[in-house]
């Protein structure tokens, strides 16, 4: 397979269309700068390209094992991850005090989908690090962050989140993992754990694993849940590892994709835990991972849709089949490339055209995420942090169905030889797939926007939300530069609004109705915020002339007359359709 970094459109994301002011404005981030952007992404997009992108089908025909009770990686993996963290990669966006490199968050998720895109397998044992750091340095005592973060930033220590039980998924409120107190202040940890995303490896030197268990006597339900550090070594007083926590691994899970990353069912048998935060409050601190691995996640299926973009093009481009049903490029042939193909043509610029409004989207979630954390504004802070919650379960379902829907639309490009392994299609499919399962399933985002985001305050935020984007469409009517984007971008805002008005009766009135239409209200609040960004996209570049402007203005019209038309029919089925959902009983299913 082949895969080139698209340096060029996220540079342009945020330099010409985010403008890099917004970034360079805020506290910490004075020194960053266009150039300081480009050049650690020409750096990663490399190591992705030469290092990573050679080990993802290791990976996947290797995998990893289990001898002893101890998980050996996939061959060429230590060596690509002691590369990894020697050039800092693994703190990014961590604070300097804790040995990062202090940069913005929308850096490290322009860097996520090249690494995503190359090689998720790999990616995932130090994915889970940066999401841990950012629950312990946010929630975690002075001593704990002391002695665990800089490790951890360094990337010679990695960490986990143990969340799901053999009983318990999604609904956490019935976890059986118990954690007793001991003399000493810490607790003794007992339970399973499953599908915990690089559980043991040999990778690095200590594995943190965080943990949310019941404390003995703790109340039912997701109010009991207190959440811990369980180390695989224990830490001694200066720093140096000391004996074997008894966190075991029962087994390695045998997954459909990504087998290069150890998912590993582990058993905590009395280990010691030091609780984080306080007493039954553990799933408040855990939210804060949570959702960076949710962002996290809806990246990883830009990722995979953009590689399964570009080699799908360079196969169109190369494979000759039947000849051009317009002018031919070249009469002497007995065959002419199959990008000639009409249908070939849509189905690649459909992907294409939503990979780039999904940028832009990724940008603008990126940007709040930096302004949350650093604006000095409380009302400006807050306003951003609110945008990342409206848009986190948006980004993580909307983005992973794009990654699973555009690997097979280009799996389909290659025909049969997408069905054989040896061009890589069918496992890019494989892997893709359990973006749209893991870190709360899209159905579980998807109820998270209509049943959190459009009630109450939070409801209010998403009509303003809603309002600014419908603001800057009206200040550009009658804008003969942008009017082809414009008109079916405005009136998919209308349809938004209307749809979202009706759900919100029904949330109020048969909330099981409201609830069955939760998938596709997210689609469609996807494809028409973007439709929006679209607009932006075209009012940026209006006068700029050039084939990279001269594409984006003929990818956004396919954007328009392809893609957003889906909104209608979504719009219809939602407000239309629910009758024939409420009336079908569970008994019906017995006939």
């Amino acid at each position: 397979m082949i895969y080139e970094a698209p340096i060029k459109d996220m540079l342009f994301l945020v330099n010409e269309w985010m403008g890099m002011d917004r970034i360079t404005s805020l506290p910490g981030y004075e020194e960053v700068d266009s150039d300081l952007f480009e050049a650690v992404l020409e750096e990663a997009g490399k190591f992705c390209s030469t290092e990573l992108l050679p080990l993802n089908a290791v990976g996947d025909e290797q995998g990893v094992t289990l001898s002893d009770g101890a998980v050996k990686t996939a061959p060429g993996f230590k060596e690509a991850y002691t590369q990894f963290i020697e050039n800092g990669w693994a703190g990014i966006d961590a604070a300097p005090e804790h040995g990062g490199q202090g940069l913005p968050t929308l850096l490290q998720i322009l860097i996520d989908e090249a690494l995503t895109a190359t090689n998720l397998a790999f990616k995932l044992y130090a994915e889970l690090s940066r999401g841990a750091y950012h629950l312990l340095a946010n929630s975690a005592s002075d001593e704990i962050k002391a002695r665990y973060l800089p490790k951890l930033v360094e990337g010679t220590w990695s960490g986990t989140m143990c969340l799901t039980e053999p009983h318990s998924g999604t609904d956490l409120g019935l976890l059986t993992t118990r954690a007793t107190p001991a003399e000493d202040g810490t607790y003794s940890i007992n339970g399973a754990k499953i599908f915990i995303t690089a559980g043991d490896h040999d990778l690095t030197e200590n594995i943190l694993h965080l943990v949310i268990a019941r404390v003995d006597g703790a109340p039912p339900g997701t109010h009991g849940i207190s959440l811990f550090l369980v180390p695989k070594f224990l830490v001694n007083d200066d720093g140096t590892l000391g004996e074997r926590n008894p966190v075991n691994v029962a087994s390695i899970e045998h997954k459909m994709g990504i087998r290069g990353s150890a998912t590993c069912a582990l058993n905590f048998d009395g280990a010691k835990g030091y609780l984080i935060g306080e007493e039954n409050h553990g799933l408040a601190a855990m939210f804060k991972m949570m959702n960076i691995e949710r962002l996290t996640v809806g990246i990883q299926g830009l990722g995979f849709a953009d590689i399964a973009y570009q080699n799908a093009l360079a196969y169109a481009l190369d494979r000759r089949q039947s000849k051009a049903p317009g002018k031919r490029p070249d009469d002497s042939k007995a065959a002419d490339p199959i990008i000639y193909q009409p249908e070939i043509k849509r189905r690649l610029l459909t992907i294409r055209s939503q990979v780039e409004g999904a940028r832009a989207l990724a940008v603008l979630a990126g940007l709040h995420a930096d302004i949350m954390e650093k604006a000095t504004d409380k009302a400006v802070s807050a306003d951003a942090r609110e945008t990342v919650a409206l848009l986190t379960p948006v980004v993580k379902s909307y983005f992973t169905d794009l990654g699973v829907e555009s690997a097979l639309s280009a799996q389909q490009v290659y025909g049969g030889h997408g069905y054989i392994h040896e061009h890589g299609m069918e496992q890019l499919v494989r892997d893709a797939r359990i973006g749209q399962i893991y870190e709360g399933t899209n159905e579980v985002q998807a109820l998270d926007l209509v049943a959190r985001k459009l009630t109450g305050s939070t409801g209010e935020f998403t009509d303003r939300f809603f309002d600014n984007l419908q603001g800057f469409l009206a200040n550009h009517e009658g804008d003969d530069d942008v009017a082809a984007y414009l008109a079916p971008a405005s009136a998919a805002m209308d349809r938004l609004r209307d749809t979202t008005a009706w759900v919100r009766d029904k949330l109020a009135t048969d909330k099981a109705v409201a609830m069955g239409a939760a998938t596709h209200y997210l689609r469609l609040f996807a494809l028409t915020v973007i439709a929006c960004l679209w607009v932006q996209i075209i009012v940026t570049i209006r006068n700029k002339d050039g084939e990279f402007y001269a594409a984006k203005r003929k990818t956004a019209l396919f954007y328009m007359q392809q893609v957003l038309p889906e909104t209608i029919s979504i719009a219809a089925i939602i407000t239309g359709g629910y009758a024939a959902l409420a009336s079908f009983e569970v008994a019906d299913f017995a006939d």
